[in-house]
């Protein structure tokens, strides 16, 4: 016989909104669909490789290309195949005579490729926002809880970040126990930062 701990969670009602101005509404979802696509010229103009010699087989396309078609790719959750496809595409709608790079091609140079991520505003102070979340090392499942409730073998901790409010990178971090809170460890996780911090916040649930 399960273990009943309390009653059921009151259910809030969700507001209604009524539609009244249909024609914009409906201009706005068909908006939704359509796709704009923008892309410098740099792109093209570095669209093979253009580096010193290597060891072996020399690349064909540059990094560039390489990693912009697998941007594309993970932000339309396209297979490498259909990827390949759709940058063509656009190569033929935009008439540019450059060859695109086969799936092969990308499957094989996403292993090493090097991607370098612009996340640090240099010269300008920190807005350091301190939020935590709860991390389960070892204990009883999901199931077993909701079936027979928790028992002390169940353990938690508590992972304390400090992120750049700017570049959303984190820069902090430090492990307590669950009973720890954030504000304790606002000190520590100041100790951390090697860069100019203007404000500190917290993230608070209601």
């Amino acid at each position: 016989m399960s273990k009943i701990s309390g009653g059921l969670p009151s259910v809030k009602s969700q507001p209604v909104y009524r539609v009244k101005n249909w024609s914009s509404y409906n201009r706005a979802l068909v908006a939704r669909g359509s796709l704009t696509v923008w892309i410098d010229d740099s792109l093209w103009r570095q669209w093979y490789a253009q580096g010193p010699s290597q060891r072996g087989a020399q690349f064909v396309y540059s990094d560039q290309t390489i990693e912009w078609m697998l941007t594309m790719r993970v932000l339309l959750k396209l297979p490498l195949r259909q990827t390949q496809g759709f940058i063509q595409s656009l190569l033929d709608l935009m008439q540019l005579e450059l060859a695109t790079p086969d799936y092969s091609t990308l499957s094989r140079r996403q292993g090493s490729l090097a991607v370098v991520l612009p996340t640090r505003c240099p010269d300008t102070p920190m807005h350091l926002v301190v939020d935590s979340t709860g991390l389960k090392v070892y204990g009883e499942g999901e199931w077993k809880v909701r079936q027979h409730g928790w028992t002390k073998r169940r353990t938690w901790r508590k992972l304390h970040v400090g992120v750049n409010e700017a570049t959303g990178e984190v820069v902090a971090q430090t492990l307590t126990s669950h009973r720890i809170d954030d504000a304790s460890q606002v000190v520590p996780l100041l100790t951390q930062v090697d860069e100019a911090v203007e404000a500190v916040g917290g993230v608070w649930s209601v």
